[in-house]
């Protein structure tokens, strides 16, 4: 029998189904009816689900398992100490993928960048303490701010590093985004390796590919680690 996990982020949901320990199927949908159109025949036996939604609650209680159903919060019993101040408003994918992290990456420092609707910079110690991070728009919402913010600027998309420097504003909006995205990225890298030596770099996230081909650093680039942080908490519980 098979374990479902879901991610629920802002824009789509991430599913994956786990066999002893193990990602065999991962399914990415607009919404439940798609996912459930996806499942159609499949026997479950526990789920679990993360989610940025309020009514995600009632929603993991149709999942049709013949085990437990878990929907993913603040109080959930975790693998990892989680040292974060305010644990009530820390998003339950970031810590998902720290325990992922923990998981893959067992007694090493990991900073988890997860680059989505937002990016987000974790840090897992060594010793499998969460400590928190940081947060920065994403690329998406950096073009549409860009856009919104101001009378004339256009709204721009797009992930193509031209020539510096920009020899149109398209060309200059496109370049201020993108590059200092990789700034930001390569500076918070820098500032981590100054304080965690050894420190394992893990990138995931929907823009997780154009971070791996532009940003110097040795980068382990895993897609699913939320699915499989959130598998790991599903099995920790059951």
């Amino acid at each position: 029998m098979l374990n479902l996990v879901i991610d629920r982020g802002n824009t789509r949901i991430k599913a994956g189904l786990f066999q002893d320990g193990l990602l065999v199927q991962q399914y990415t949908c607009p919404d439940f009816p798609a996912l459930g159109k996806e499942l159609a025949g499949v026997t479950l036996q526990n789920a679990i689900m993360s989610s940025v939604s309020q009514e995600s609650a009632e929603l993991v209680q149709h999942i049709p398992v013949s085990g437990q159903r878990i929907l993913f919060h603040a109080q959930t019993p975790v693998p990892v100490h989680n040292n974060y101040g305010t644990p009530h408003t820390l998003g339950v994918d970031r810590l998902a993928a720290a325990v992922g992290a923990q998981y893959l990456f067992k007694d090493h420092h990991c900073l988890i960048i997860d680059a989505g609707t937002c990016i987000t910079y974790d840090l897992l110690e060594a010793n499998g303490t969460f400590q928190g991070g940081s947060i920065s728009p994403g690329i998406t919402m950096r073009y549409q701010a860009v856009h919104s913010f101001t009378g004339k600027l256009p709204l721009l998309e797009g992930y193509e590093l031209l020539p510096r420097p920009g020899k149109t504003t398209a060309e200059a909006i496109k370049g201020g985004i993108l590059y200092g995205a990789v700034a930001e990225a390569e500076g918070m890298i820098q500032h981590y390796e100054r304080q965690y030596k050894p420190l394992t770099v893990i990138l995931c996230g929907g823009d997780a590919r154009f971070f791996e081909s532009t940003v110097k650093a040795r980068i382990f680039v895993i897609p699913e680690l939320v699915l499989i942080g959130l598998n790991r908490i599903l099995e920790y519980n059951v």
